[in-house]
């Protein structure tokens, strides 16, 4: 299942489990638990590793999760969680229209915005982490490799090129 994975962009730190990888930030989202960096580091390994490949699908999955997760930081970390106000409905779910955020954040960084094509495409996993990478008060240095994984940006940066080839040089 693709929420089980670490991609490749993120291999080099979130592989090592030094940091969250997006596919347990998207399961926190869905269970509705704030969880720090320093509480992850307090995980053993096989937490870190059971809270990746645990399922959150269902409303029965992501209830246990959330559980467990709670259960985790309150032994682990010896804090109480803290808890996300309830969500209805996400924007990455949303396959009407690509998110002007990532619009916008692609254009700053002179990249052809996704075609609604494009980001129907994806995983929900893929369409969470790109609005993750788009946040302007997030650390964006991945949103170009993880186009790239996600084999979008050749042909976003082919496009690009023809724009710009096709201005007249002044």
């Amino acid at each position: 299942m693709d929420f089980e994975r670490v991609f490749e962009f993120e291999k080099d730190f979130a592989g090592a489990f030094q940091c969250i990888p997006m596919a347990v930030r998207y399961k926190l989202d869905l269970s509705g638990v704030k969880l720090s960096l320093r509480q992850w580091k307090q995980f053993t390994e096989d937490d870190r590793r059971a809270l990746l490949s645990l399922p959150c699908e269902t409303a029965q999955q992501t209830a246990q999760y959330r559980d467990r997760l709670a259960t985790l930081i309150a032994t682990r970390a010896g804090e109480a969680p803290k808890f996300l106000p309830e969500m209805q409905g996400f924007a990455w779910d949303n396959l009407d229209a690509v998110p002007e955020q990532i619009i916008a954040f692609a254009a700053t960084r002179d990249v052809a915005p996704l075609t609604l094509e494009q980001w129907r495409s994806l995983s929900a996993l893929q369409r969470f982490t790109l609005m993750k990478l788009s946040y302007e008060n997030h650390d964006n240095l991945n949103f170009l490799p993880a186009l790239k994984e996600f084999n979008l940006l050749p042909e976003m940066s082919e496009a690009v090129g023809k724009v710009s080839a096709a201005e007249p040089e002044g």
